[in-house]
C-alpha cells in the first residue's frame, strides 16, 4: 500500500492503527480481529461512516487513485490559500518603516509647536 493511503487512514480512527485498517480493508484479518476493528470503529459516527464508505470500494486501485486525488486537491487548495495570505500580509519594508517614523515625528513636533504658541 502507498504511504498516501496510510496518511488519510491515520485520521479515520484513533482507536485502530493504520496497518490494522489496511489489513481489514484487504480482508486479511481473522474474523475475531475484524469484529474487534468493527467494534472500535462504531464508537464514532464519523469514523463508522467513513469506514463504511471505504468498505464499499472493492477495487484497491480505485482507493489509491482516490487517495492520490484527495492529496493533490488538498495540496492545491492549501497552496492557493497560502499564496493569498502572503499577498495580504504586510511586507516589512525598511523604507516604509522609516517613512512612518519620520511622519510621526513631524506630527509630534508640529503638535508641540502649535500647543506652545496657541
Amino acid at each position: 500500500m502507498q504511504d498516501n493511503l496510510k496518511d488519510i487512514l491515520s485520521n479515520l480512527s484513533t482507536n485502530v492503527d493504520q496497518e490494522t485498517l489496511l489489513l481489514y480493508l484487504q480482508g486479511k484479518l481473522s474474523p475475531e480481529k475484524q469484529h474487534e476493528v468493527e467494534k472500535q470503529i462504531t464508537d464514532s459516527e464519523f469514523d463508522s461512516d467513513a469506514f463504511e464508505g471505504l468498505q464499499k470500494i472493492k477495487d484497491q486501485q480505485r482507493i489509491k487513485s482516490i487517495v492520490h486525488q484527495l492529496h493533490y486537491d488538498l495540496k492545491k487548495k492549501t497552496a492557493k490559500k497560502k499564496a493569498t495570505r502572503e499577498k495580504l500580509r504586510l511586507k516589512e519594508d525598511p523604507l516604509l518603516m522609516i517613512s512612518i517614523i519620520i511622519i510621526l515625528l513631524l506630527i509630534i513636533i508640529s503638535f508641540m509647536i502649535i500647543h506652545r504658541h496657541g
